[in-house]
């Protein structure tokens, strides 16, 4: 018998109390059972994205509200700045380019951070674009942007912050309203905690104006007519009802944490990691903003072919990891730390660490990773 552990940026492990409510019955969504249901749903979503706007539902993975922000916000021509720190913020400008924006590129070596400074001139240089788009959270990288900082260059400018906080809303802080984020993106199978096939999108005041002048065709991504659905606690088309019926689950475990609560434990669970990481003499790929959603390692060189090691990880222990992405395939590995996961899920992952790189022919001490995590956690005592 061999016991599995996931700790994959996404999707994260279900509670058990979310995976009985997939044993339930579905109900009919154009009931007011189930208008109870997106009621409950949609004012907790408010408290996790710390806004008074609506957060809309839509039945899509996070990419689905990316290419809802750019084809409702924006016209044929707009020029916006993308900040490309990976893979997931190439997809903004990848996207851009395929809706006939005209995307300024911030290219940021692989897991480094930010540069405001540089941020700043290209801004300086590109006073007419409409907006910054990024992600909060490289997931491909493990990098934190600056989202606050970014948000303020955005209010100087007025231009729009476009934020994609798929692997940062509810990981760390993040508020909407507070910071001036004017969209705020998100995902279901990351620290909401259920499986793909949700994203949620925020706007403020100031990105709804902006939909109103949008000459992108759109249709199933509808924003405006999401919001008046919303209003009725239903939504426009079809819904992902058990999927929503498990976030109703996921949005009270949150709850009864309590957000800070929440917040914190991720911050520990990172802290504990990077520890355990640093002590086994390996390199954390990000060191100057790292995030409390995903440390991006880099494989040592004395092994190989560093696609074996979440392969044997998972193939042979049955503790999944997941591994580098496009250009960093092979280069770097990722232990994924929030969502349902607590210290034991991850010194278990550690440890396993330590026994496929012993594996591979990269020799550690046993226990000087997990070691290090439980220091970390519980302190030298």
């Amino acid at each position: 018998m061999k016991k599995t552990y996931l700790l994959t940026p996404g999707p994260t492990p279900l509670p058990e109390s979310v995976i009985s409510v997939f044993a339930q019955p579905i109900v009919h969504h154009r009931t007011s059972q189930f208008e109870g249901i997106f009621e409950n749903v949609k004012n907790k979503l408010k408290t996790v994205f710390q806004t008074k706007q609506e957060v809309l539902i839509l039945a899509a993975t996070g990419t689905g509200a990316m290419d809802a922000t750019v084809t409702n916000l924006f016209s044929k021509g707009d020029k916006v700045i993308t900040v490309n720190g990976g893979k997931f913020g190439d997809r903004w400008t990848k996207m851009s380019k395929q809706y006939g924006l005209e995307p300024v590129e911030v290219f940021l070596e692989r897991g480094a951070a930010l540069n405001l400074k540089d941020l700043e001139k290209v801004i300086a240089d590109n006073k007419d674009a409409k907006a910054i788009l990024f992600q909060a959270s490289e997931t491909s990288t493990g990098v934190r942007m600056p989202t606050q900082e970014i948000c303020q260059l955005t209010q100087k400018n007025n231009m729009l912050s476009i934020c994609d906080a798929i692997t940062g809303c509810g990981v760390f802080n993040l508020p909407m309203d507070e910071w001036g984020i004017d969209v705020l993106i998100a995902g279901s199978q990351k620290a909401f905690m259920i499986p793909p096939g949700l994203a949620f999108i925020s706007l403020s005041e100031k990105a709804w104006k902006t939909t109103e002048s949008s000459n992108l065709p759109h249709f199933y991504f509808d924003l405006t007519k999401e919001r008046k659905s919303m209003g009725k606690n239903q939504s426009a088309w079809t819904p992902a009802v058990s999927l929503i019926q498990g976030l109703q689950e996921s949005l009270r475990l949150i709850e009864e944490e309590g957000l800070e609560n929440v917040f914190a434990r991720h911050a520990r669970l990172a802290k504990a990691t990077r520890a355990a990481v640093t002590a086994l003499g390996l390199e954390v790929l990000c060191k100057d903003s790292p995030s409390d959603s995903v440390t991006a390692i880099k494989v040592p060189s004395s092994i190989e072919n560093g696609k074996m090691i979440p392969k044997l990880m998972k193939d042979k222990y049955g503790v999944t990891i997941a591994g580098g992405q496009d250009e960093l395939a092979g280069k770097i590995f990722r232990v994924s730390h929030f969502g349902y996961i607590e210290q034991f899920d991850i010194t278990t992952g550690i440890s396993c660490l330590e026994i496929v790189l012993n594996e591979l022919g990269h020799k550690v001490e046993f226990g000087i990773g997990v070691g290090a995590a439980l220091r970390s956690l519980h302190g030298d005592h």
